[in-house]
């Protein structure tokens, strides 16, 4: 009963926001036809529900064939493959509202679980990777809100990023998501997508924490 009700709400709210948000899109459109490579759109293969893959719909913030160079699929703090508007779509969070085509395909949910691209996916232990994906990636949710500072923190970091996720991020972030599936339910999605707007304007926010009490202990960063 909760999925068929929370696909009518997906919907639902995916067709309200492309009319309230269309003021705002159009003239981003508009902006990347003029600017940087002229890209408007960028698909990418993620992983999704049952493990099936499928492609990701986000705005065009970084140069063409980026997963190929420097640090792959890892993006740090003033990464020089993001292009100048792309830095403010990537921290207004701007350039994930494409996805909300994703939702009306039914790819994906508003809340869920963070789709991951397969180099990602792969890093996951295997008890992870049969396990987060039991429920629909989602434009936002746990792992999105925990891990809104993820490119500061491999930036600060002395480690190689990948070396950096796998110790810090890669299983926290998998504990988060099997944290969602146990507490699944509208009031939790409620809370995420009010949690979600709030750290859109105060990212330093400690709300998370205050109103998601029962989360797994976050690792102590140590280097």
């Amino acid at each position: 009963m909760y999925n068929h009700i929370k696909r009518l709400i997906d919907i639902f709210i995916a067709l309200i926001a492309l009319i309230i948000l269309s003021p705002l899109l159009v003239p981003v459109i508009i902006i990347l036809l003029l600017t940087g490579e002229h890209e408007v759109f960028y698909k990418q293969k993620r992983v999704g529900y049952k493990n099936k893959r499928f492609k990701i719909w986000k705005f065009a913030t970084m140069v063409k064939n980026s997963s190929k160079m420097g640090t792959g699929s890892i993006t740090l703090r003033n990464d020089p493959r993001v292009l100048p508007f792309g830095k403010f779509l990537r921290k207004t969070k701007i350039n994930e509202l494409p996805q909300i085509i994703n939702v009306l395909i039914g790819d994906m949910s508003i809340v869920g679980a963070r789709p991951q691209m397969e180099v990602d996916f792969f890093r996951f232990k295997e008890k992870y990777q049969e396990t987060i994906y039991n429920v629909k990636p989602g434009i936002t949710g746990i792992g999105s809100i925990i891990f809104r500072d993820e490119e500061k923190l491999v930036s600060e970091s002395k480690l190689p990023p990948a070396e950096f996720f796998a110790k810090y991020i890669d299983s926290y972030k998998c504990e988060l998501e099997l944290w969602y599936q146990k507490n699944i339910g509208f009031i939790t999605d409620c809370k995420l997508m009010f949690i979600t707007a709030w750290v859109i304007f105060f990212s330093e926010s400690e709300l998370p924490k205050k109103i998601l009490k029962d989360l797994p202990e976050r690792p102590i960063i140590e280097d």
